[in-house]
C-alpha cells in the first residue's frame, strides 16, 4: 500500500482534517479526562507553591501563601455540572470560571494567585512557618497528582486501544 501523491503516511486528506481534529477534541473532552487534566494542573502549581514555602521556611519576614483547595474543588464541581446540564452527559469542554485564586492563563491554562492563609504562628522573624502544616499539604497534594494522573493515563490508554482497534 502506497501513500497518495503529495501526501506522508502520517498526514491527514485535507478534505477530512476538520473532521478529525474535531474528533481528537471529542475525545480529549470526553468523561472525566477535562476533570483529571485541571486537577494534575492544579496539584503541579500547588506543589510548586507548597516547594517555595518550604524552601523559603527560614527566611526572616516570610509570609507562607497557599491556596484553597477546597475552592478548587468547588470550581471543579461547578465546571463538571454545568457540562452535564449543558451537554447531557459526560462530553464537551469544561468550562470553569475564574476566582480570586484560580485564573487562566495566556493559553488558556490554570494559573493560581495564592492567599495569604489564616492559620500559622508569628515567629519572633516575622515567619509564619509551620513545617507539619507544609508536609501535610506536600503529601496531600503529591498524592492527587499521582491519582489523577494514574486515571488519565488509563483512560488515554482505553482510547489509544480503541484507535488502535484492539479492544
Amino acid at each position: 500500500m502506497r501513500a497518495a501523491p503529495g501526501r506522508g503516511w502520517g498526514e491527514w486528506p485535507r478534505d477530512c482534517e476538520g473532521e478529525g481534529r474535531m474528533l481528537i477534541d471529542q475525545l480529549n473532552n470526553a468523561g472525566a479526562m477535562p476533570a483529571l487534566e485541571l486537577t494534575m494542573r492544579f496539584a503541579a502549581q500547588r506543589q510548586r507553591l507548597v516547594a517555595h514555602n518550604i524552601a523559603n521556611i527560614d527566611t526572616p519576614n516570610f509570609i507562607q501563601k497557599d491556596v484553597s483547595v477546597g475552592g478548587f474543588q468547588e470550581t471543579l464541581d461547578r465546571a463538571i455540572r454545568e457540562r452535564r446540564s449543558r451537554t447531557g452527559g459526560m462530553h464537551g469542554e469544561l468550562a470553569w470560571e475564574e476566582t480570586a485564586e484560580l485564573g487562566r492563563g495566556a493559553r488558556g491554562g490554570l494559573v493560581l494567585t495564592p492567599e495569604t492563609p489564616s492559620g500559622g504562628v508569628l515567629f519572633h522573624d516575622r515567619n509564619n512557618r509551620d513545617i507539619e502544616r507544609l508536609m501535610q499539604a506536600l503529601a496531600e497534594t503529591t498524592s492527587a497528582f499521582r491519582v489523577a494522573g494514574d486515571l488519565y493515563r488509563n483512560q488515554r490508554n482505553i482510547i489509544d486501544m480503541a484507535i488502535a482497534q484492539r479492544v
